[in-house]
C-alpha cells in the first residue's frame, strides 16, 4: 500500500537530513583532499553512508567531480582525476533511504581562490532566492523557475552547467517511471505547473540543482536538496 501524504513528506524530509548529516562527516572528515582521485573519493563517501545508515544502493550514479571536469552536466562522465591543492571540487549523491531517495549535493573549495570562493558563496544564495520564487508563484511552471535560476546566475556572473535545473524525488524508483518526460524536469520545455500531481496521482516533490559554471576558468560548482517540504 501506498504512504499517504503526511508520511511521504516526513521520510522525504528524513531522507535528506540523513544526506545533510553524510555531507557534515565528510567535511568533518577531510574525504575531500589534494592527491585523492575522483573515484577513490566517492568510494570512500559510499563506504561512509553504509557505515552511518547502512545505505548499499543509490538511485542515480555517485558524481565527484574536480577542476575542468566540474563544467561537465549530470550525463556525462569525464576520466578520473586526481582532485589539486587549489581546487573546486563537487559531490552529488542519490542514496536511497528506507525507498525514499534523497538527491544532495554540495561543493568543496581547496585553496584561497576567491573567485572560487565567490562562486561556492552564491551557490546556496541562487537556491534560497530560487526557493523564494518557487514559493511566491502557485502557478509556477518548470519553464518560468528554470527561467528564473537562469537570470539569477547571469545577474551574479555566472552561467547554467546544464539543460534542467532540478527533478522529481520521491519513492525508489522515480526515474524509471518518469526519467525520460520532460515534464519530471524544472526545464525551459516544461510549460507544466510544478504544483500538481504525478502520473500515480500523488502530490509532485521536487529537487532544485544549481550548477554554475565560469568557462573562462574551466570550472563550476553544484548544490541540490530539496525545493519543496
Amino acid at each position: 500500500m501506498a504512504d499517504d501524504e503526511p508520511t511521504r513528506a516526513a521520510r522525504l524530509l528524513d531522507a535528506q537530513a540523513k544526506a545533510v548529516r553524510l555531507f557534515t562527516e565528510i567535511e568533518e572528515r577531510g574525504l575531500v583532499a589534494p592527491g585523492e582521485g575522483e573515484r577513490a573519493v566517492s568510494d570512500r563517501i559510499r563506504d561512509l553512508a553504509n557505515e552511518l545508515f547502512g545505505t548499499t544502493r543509490h538511485w542515480h550514479k555517485r558524481i565527484v567531480r574536480s577542476g575542468p571536469n566540474t563544467l561537465e552536466p549530470y550525463r556525462e562522465n569525464p576520466p578520473d582525476r586526481v582532485i589539486g591543492t587549489d581546487d573546486i571540487v563537487f559531490a552529488d549523491f542519490g542514496p536511497i533511504f528506507e525507498e525514499y531517495e534523497a538527491d544532495f549535493g554540495r561543493t568543496f573549495v581547496l585553496g584561497d581562490d576567491p573567485v572560487k570562493h565567490r562562486l561556492r558563496g552564491d551557490l546556496p544564495k541562487i537556491f534560497a532566492a530560487g526557493r523564494s520564487r518557487f514559493e511566491a508563484d502557485p502557478d509556477i511552471t518548470g519553464a518560468r523557475l528554470y527561467a528564473e535560476i537562469e537570470r539569477l546566475a547571469a545577474e551574479s556572473g555566472w552561467e547554467l552547467g546544464g539543460w534542467h535545473a532540478g527533478h522529481l524525488v520521491g519513492e525508489f524508483p522515480h526515474e524509471w517511471i518518469d526519467g525520460a518526460d520532460v515534464e519530471s524536469y524544472i526545464a525551459p520545455a516544461n510549460d507544466t505547473p510544478l504544483r500538481r500531481t504525478d502520473k500515480a496521482g500523488r502530490r509532485c516533490h521536487w529537487i532544485l540543482e544549481i550548477h554554475l559554471v565560469e568557462t573562462e576558468r574551466r570550472f563550476g560548482g553544484f548544490h541540490e536538496e530539496l525545493l519543496t517540504l
